[in-house]
């Protein structure tokens, strides 16, 4: 019998320590006070609330439950390995090596929040795409950005909203905007913020080398954003224009695409997805709120740079990460030196070991400071 003494005793120390930063004792209280909420007959009258309550609810369960399994499952194999060992019984060895094997891989993935350290990184997430220098070819790289993080929140389970797409002059898009819904979406997608710098062979013209850019931006999404800033009608630009349709799931026929234009700030947000022009506006002015609300979230800190990311232009000298397609292959983050061959994986989705890597980073740093 192989020995898993020593494995066993690291687990053990693992679900220890993520029990006590998860707060496993702050959990349990919070979610007896949640029981008392959700049980209330009138919880539904404030619909707002109720989500606020329900939500906070499920995942105050969810890391308990995950907690407990993760000790249940990890004395079972304790309780297996021990019982093998004292009866010399080698033919339950691949069934405990399963269950560490198991544990160890989840436990690596739990551990990745003790790494978010920001107030809204379990918050839904706005993301804005926006085309560089780069002509064409940023375009076309900005449309592959859009697919490489609808397919990343694919893989994660995570729910996409498509608010509005401006297409490109020839090909791809100048921009897009994003509404990511899942539980770490901010944290993780903040990670990404920054200029994107493409390296290929161009598809268009003299199919020579280019390079072009395109950025990602991000701040968190809050249904009630609005209860934070004061939108002054006054402050506002409305302008309504016909959908284009792309990244849509139809095809609107009307003016019923909306724009608005934070005059004080120069802020511009779009939708044009959803079905009435009402609809988009609603739509429009939450992301404006969201926007706005992360702006001075960000003053009140005095940390507007290090909060709302780079503010250069989306070309030379400002890219967080290279992507470089010939005449070698090769995806490289210039903050933490991560790196991969597989540009393929990473343009489809696959990017968690750079997310990663981000958050280690940017703890080190904050720990180191």
């Amino acid at each position: 019998m192989r020995d898993f003494s020593g494995e066993l005793a690291t687990l053990a120390k693992r679900v220890e320590e993520a029990e006590a930063y998860l707060g496993l004792p702050r959990l349990r209280a919070e979610l007896q006070s949640l029981e008392a909420e959700v049980a209330r007959p009138d919880l539904w009258d404030d619909p707002d609330r109720a989500r606020e309550v329900t939500t906070a609810y499920g995942r105050a369960k969810d890391d308990i439950d995950l907690l407990e399994s993760l000790g249940g499952r990890l004395s079972d194999a304790k309780t297996l390995y021990e019982l093998a060992v004292e009866e010399e019984d080698d033919s339950v060895e691949e069934e405990v090596g399963a269950a560490v094997a198991s544990l160890s891989r989840e436990l690596d993935a739990l551990e990745l929040r003790a790494l978010f350290g920001g107030e809204y990184d379990e918050r839904d997430a706005v993301a804005d795409i926006h085309a560089g220098a780069g002509g064409t070819d940023a375009q076309d790289w900005a449309e592959m950005l859009l697919r490489m993080y609808l397919r990343w929140a694919e893989r994660r389970g995570f729910s996409v909203e498509v608010d509005e797409v401006s297409p490109g002059q020839e090909a791809g898009i100048l921009s897009a905007t994003f509404i990511v819904r899942g539980r770490y979406a901010y944290g993780l997608l903040a990670a990404e913020r920054g200029v994107h710098r493409l390296v290929r062979i161009s598809p268009f013209g003299a199919h020579r080398r280019e390079t072009s850019f395109a950025s990602l931006d991000v701040v968190p999404f809050m249904e009630d954003a609005s209860d934070e800033v004061d939108l002054d009608e006054k402050d506002l630009r409305i302008d309504t224009y016909r959908s284009s349709g792309a990244g849509g799931q139809h095809v609107n026929v009307t003016d019923s695409a909306v724009r608005i234009t934070h005059l004080p700030t120069g802020i511009v947000v779009s939708c044009q997805n959803e079905r009435s022009q009402f609809q988009n506006k609603a739509r429009a002015l939450q992301i404006l709120a969201a926007k706005l609300a992360e702006r001075q979230r960000a003053e009140r800190r005095a940390e507007l740079d290090a909060i709302s990311g780079p503010q250069g232009d989306i070309g030379w000298g400002n890219q967080i990460r290279s992507y470089v397609l010939a005449p070698y292959q090769l995806v490289k983050d210039l903050r933490t030196g991560e790196e991969t061959g597989n540009v393929e994986a990473v343009l489809s989705g696959e990017l968690d070991q750079f997310m990663e890597a981000y958050l280690r980073w940017q703890r080190s740093r904050r720990d180191g400071g």
